[in-house]
C-alpha cells in the first residue's frame, strides 16, 4: 500500500515538473486540454544485479551515468531525471520524450550504470496534458 501511494504522490509531482515546463499555445491555436494528451515513458531505475564494484569503478559508472543523463536532456529526450532519498530498491526516474519504446531502451542501453549492471529498469507508457490549459470555473 506505501508503494502505491508513493508512486501517485511521485506522478502527481512529475506531473506538476512537466507542466511547469510545458509551452502555453497562443489563444488563437489553444486546444483543449483532452487535445493536448500525449505519451511518454516513465522508466522505474531500480537496483541492479551487479552492484560489487569496487568504490572507484562505482564512482567512474556514476559519473557516466550523470553525463548520460545531461546528454540525453540536452538532446530533448530526457524530460525529468532524478535519485530518490533513501536506499530502498527504487533508485531513481526518468521521463523520456520518445516515439517508441524501442527507442527509450536504446537510450537506456547507453547508460554506463545500466550496462554494467548497478541498474535495472522498467518502462512504462504515461499519458499527460499540459495543466496550465485547465482553467477554473464552469465547464463551457
Amino acid at each position: 500500500m506505501k508503494k502505491i501511494i508513493k508512486l501517485q504522490l511521485l506522478l502527481i509531482a512529475l506531473l506538476s515538473v512537466i507542466v511547469a515546463t510545458a509551452q502555453q499555445p497562443s489563444a488563437k491555436t489553444e486546444k483543449k486540454p483532452e487535445d493536448q494528451i500525449r505519451k511518454y515513458y516513465f522508466v522505474m531505475l531500480t537496483k541492479g544485479a551487479n552492484r560489487t564494484q569496487d568504490s572507484v569503478t562505482a564512482a567512474k559508472i556514476q559519473e557516466g551515468h550523470l553525463a548520460n543523463i545531461g546528454r540525453l536532456y540536452k538532446e530533448g529526450k530526457l524530460k525529468v531525471a532524478g535519485p530518490f532519498g533513501d536506499d530502498g530498491n527504487w533508485r531513481g526516474i526518468f521521463i523520456f520524450d520518445c516515439e517508441t519504446e524501442e527507442e527509450v531502451k536504446k537510450l537506456l542501453d547507453t547508460d554506463p550504470a545500466i550496462a554494467a549492471g548497478r541498474l535495472a529498469y522498467e518502462i512504462h507508457p504515461w499519458y499527460t496534458a499540459p495543466m496550465g490549459s485547465f482553467k477554473p470555473g464552469k465547464p463551457e
